[in-house]
């Protein structure tokens, strides 16, 4: 926990040394005698509102739907026998909206535990330039989600609530230039319903996600999510996900390499098995486009 600490410590320094070495700039631009920019939210640090699994700092605009299929094949460690993973499939579909510039939600279902999801992601403070600026973006994350399986076991008294667990997470990013984007995504995650009596309802992890332009319309992505407490790293790993980013107009197309099978916070952060050092990693795609469901209000210009 301590070893943790110091990471969040260091990478909060880290950020706040690049704002203070951009506000000195900004300082002798003043005594140039030129005006300070008007506050600008800063936006696309990443180009979806996920990074791979975990959610980015990003946000839809108003009144915008997002329609996401995040589609994963078996392990590639599975070999010919199983055409390294493509003879099998795992997806989630989603429809996310966006209330405000700083506020949306979003439901989900999967096919791996047949899990419907739904989450509310809310930015109290965002990374601006100009007039009071702010070095980062701090945003926090709230969801749920409902296992639909049969009951393994029907002949015992089983409650709906044990279908359910919860998370939550404050994601703290910032864009450090057009090229490059990092963010820290301490989470908790609450499963009602436990396998073994011995083993915690609560699971606490921190993920890392990171951005690198290459392209005018690429980028590398890389999503890690380091487990701290309650689960057994004996039989449970740390998610990693690598992978590259292609816009091409109203879609963002992402493909990567993933050693998760589930794709919401609770099956990737609580059920990961595969390992990458025995190959037991999947190829995917995440698949994003954009509807405007809604006019954006006109701004009257005076």
């Amino acid at each position: 926990m301590k070893k943790f600490s110091s990471i969040i410590y260091v990478f909060i320094l880290f950020m706040i040394s690049w704002n203070t070495a951009s506000a000195q700039d900004e300082d002798l631009l003043k005594l140039l005698g030129e005006e300070k920019p008007k506050r600008e939210i800063t936006k696309n640090a990443f180009k979806s509102t996920r990074v791979i699994n975990s959610q980015s700092m990003e946000f839809l605009s108003p009144g915008t739907m997002d329609f996401i299929i995040l589609h994963r094949f078996g392990q590639i460690s599975e070999g010919m026998g199983n055409f390294f993973g493509l003879d099998q499939a795992s997806m989630r579909m989603a429809l996310d909206f966006g209330i405000m510039q700083n506020l949306m939600v979003g439901v989900g279902r999967s096919t791996y535990k047949k899990e419907l999801d739904a989450f509310i992601k809310y930015a109290p403070i965002r990374q601006s330039t100009g007039l009071n600026n702010f070095p980062a973006t701090i945003a926090i994350s709230a969801g749920t989600t409902l296992n639909t399986l049969p009951w393994s076991d029907p002949s015992r008294k089983n409650y709906f609530t044990s279908r359910l667990a919860y998370y939550t997470q404050v994601i703290i990013g910032r864009k450090f230039n057009e090229n490059f984007s990092l963010q820290l995504s301490p989470t908790m995650v609450h499963n009602n319903l436990v396998a073994l009596q011995t083993m915690p309802n609560d699971v606490f992890a921190s993920s890392l996600g990171g951005r690198v332009k290459v392209s005018k319309r690429m980028a590398l992505t890389f999503d890690y999510t380091y487990i701290i407490h309650g689960v057994d790293k004996s039989m449970y790993k740390d998610p990693l996900s690598v992978g590259l980013d292609i816009e091409t107009g109203g879609h963002v197309f992402q493909l990567h390499f993933s050693n998760s099978t589930g794709m919401n916070e609770r099956a990737f952060i609580t059920e990961t098995t595969g390992s990458w050092d025995k190959a037991e990693i999947r190829f995917g795609f995440n698949l994003s486009r954009m509807f405007q469901i809604k006019k954006q209000k006109e701004v009257s210009k005076e």
